[in-house]
């Protein structure tokens, strides 16, 4: 159980508009990244497969085919370096996580549109 203080401290950490998105979704998600003095924004586009944590501690795992090679990452919603989430299509899922897609390739990892 959370102390009123912690509970106050990990509220001003959080982002006051977080993104809006389910497991199932495709999504773009817009990177602040740091090279030398440099900052630029690089999008990571792919399926959201999980959703863990709560709070400032809450992350979620996107996963694509790059080159034939699955790739994933995880990001920390309310991170100051996750610029923004775009929804570009809407999932229908029956699960938490969809961790069974790392064993299906190409059409077979398809999701239903939620309409």
């Amino acid at each position: 159980m959370k102390t009123a203080l912690l509970e106050k401290i990990e509220q001003s950490q959080l982002k006051e508009k977080a993104p809006d998105f389910r497991v199932g979704d495709s999504v773009r998600v817009h990177v602040k990244i740091k090279e030398g003095d440099k900052e630029r924004v690089q999008v990571y586009s792919g399926t959201v497969i999980a959703r863990d944590g709560g709070g400032s501690n809450e992350t979620f795992t996107v996963r694509r085919v790059s080159f034939g090679e699955g790739v994933e990452r995880v990001f920390p919603v309310h991170s100051p370096f996750v610029v923004k989430v775009e929804v570009e299509r809407s999932g229908k899922t029956r699960r938490a996580k969809l961790y069974y897609l790392r064993g299906r390739t190409s059409k077979q990892s398809r999701l239903k549109e939620r309409v």
